[in-house]
């Protein structure tokens, strides 16, 4: 006995240590810090409890506890399908879903979906998808329409999966590769679209301009005749006696052949 506690004394320091350490390993293991954008969860003996932990740090049993931690802010899955049109062609697509977990339901969804609901939201979309997209004609889902396909879908998988927990916020179709026949036809449509735009462009200009020279050359008609309904032989004299009054001031020397009425100038430079 007394060479244990012989022993003990001189290897104390030791002790302390090696005690200090496992106290430190057990306070690290029975702590988990919750970042921001997620929840965590503790489960007991395999038993998710219903408090929902946010940020911050959270203490629990190593032994009979640990913590799930999930996020809850918007997340984006990518898809790349094969979506059914009207008229039976195959479209590929490449798809973006926003969603997000509601925290209030983050028990419920990890009890009935597991952290595995992703899965679940990929199949939710390829069954909304193939009923919505079956309803539209392949061009409408490279055209204006495309905005209206997604809004059909967002709101068929909304509604299956609210419920559950899981909020929809987005369907976004990024790329849509049609078949190369149908595309090359599409883009022989909007090609000759934009070239009957540009000649009815031209036409109208060609309008324009022809309207304009009517209308100038109405203008001159009209001043032309003005002007001869003023000329009466007063005005005309009176323009004489001015153009015979002009001619004499000059010092250069000039002959003028006249009847009196009209001048007619004959420059001898």
């Amino acid at each position: 006995m007394n060479k244990i506690l012989e022993f003990c004394k001189k290897n104390m320091k030791t002790m302390k240590t090696i005690i200090t350490i496992l106290i430190s390993s057990l306070l690290l293991t029975s702590c988990v810090t919750i970042k921001p954008g997620e929840v965590g969860l503790k489960q007991k003996l395999g038993k998710l409890s219903d408090q929902v932990y946010p940020q911050g740090p959270v203490f629990f049993n190593p032994f009979t506890s640990k913590i799930v931690r999930t996020s809850i802010q918007t997340r984006n899955l990518e898809l790349s399908l094969n979506l059914p049109s009207k008229e039976g062609l195959s479209i590929t697509s490449q798809i973006s879903i926003l969603y997000r977990l509601e925290k209030t339901d983050v028990v419920k969804i990890v009890n009935d979906l597991g952290l595995n609901y992703e899965g679940i939201i990929a199949n939710v979309f390829r069954s909304a998808s193939a009923d919505i997209c079956a309803q539209y004609f392949a061009k409408d889902m490279h055209s204006g329409k495309r905005s209206e396909i997604e809004a059909d879908i967002l709101k068929r998988m909304s509604s299956n999966l609210q419920n559950k927990g899981i909020i929809i916020e987005s369907v976004l179709m990024k790329s849509i590769q049609l078949p190369v026949g149908l595309s090359q036809s599409i883009e022989s449509k909007l090609r000759a679209e934009q070239d009957a735009m540009r000649m009815e462009f031209v036409l109208q200009q060609e309008k324009f301009e022809a309207e304009r020279k009517i209308i100038e050359a109405k203008g001159t008609r009209d001043s032309q005749k003005i002007l001869s309904e003023g000329l009466t032989n007063e005005i005309i004299k009176l323009r004489s006696i001015d153009a015979f009054n002009e001619l004499s001031k000059s010092p250069n020397t000039k002959i003028i052949v006249t009847d009196g009425k009209t001048p007619f100038l004959i420059n001898q430079e």
